[in-house]
């Protein structure tokens, strides 16, 4: 059966959060946040010799980065487009032949998802968010 996913598509402000590249700097930014009882929806990380960048999508980005800016961590918004779909082989190859033909760079993407959930998410930071949104619009 080859039908298409539901897809669900919104705006999220993403966290990009700067963090010394050592053990427990990632364990104390997490804890804080969920002593202040914000959840993490999606988080990947990238690293290099002295720093890590966690890229999160939060529930409450705004009294996240107020968190984050009081315990001295720096930490800056991005707009992205986080992409709530059934979790099926394909979706991602469409979504890309899609901000392909539209001419949007996917500057970067991160996924989310059970092996056994149905459903997945995506988090993609498009080099044109309203582009990408009319391109992704009837998918």
């Amino acid at each position: 059966m080859n039908r298409s996913p539901k897809v669900s598509i919104e705006t999220a402000t993403q966290l990009a959060v700067f963090l010394a590249n050592r053990p427990g700097a990632l364990a104390r930014v997490c804890d804080a946040l969920a002593k202040a009882e914000i959840n993490i929806h999606a988080l990947a990380t990238s690293d290099t010799v002295d720093h890590t960048v966690v890229r999160m999508v939060v529930s409450d980005p705004a009294k996240a980065l107020m968190l984050l800016g009081e315990a001295g961590v720096l930490a800056l918004e991005t707009e992205v487009l986080m992409i709530e779909t059934e979790s099926q082989p394909g979706v991602l190859a469409k979504i890309a032949e899609r901000l392909t033909d539209a001419e949007v760079n996917i500057e970067y993407v991160y996924l989310a998802a059970g092996r056994e959930t149905e459903r997945g998410l995506i988090v993609l930071r498009p080099s044109d968010i309203g582009k990408a949104q009319t391109a992704l619009r009837d998918l």
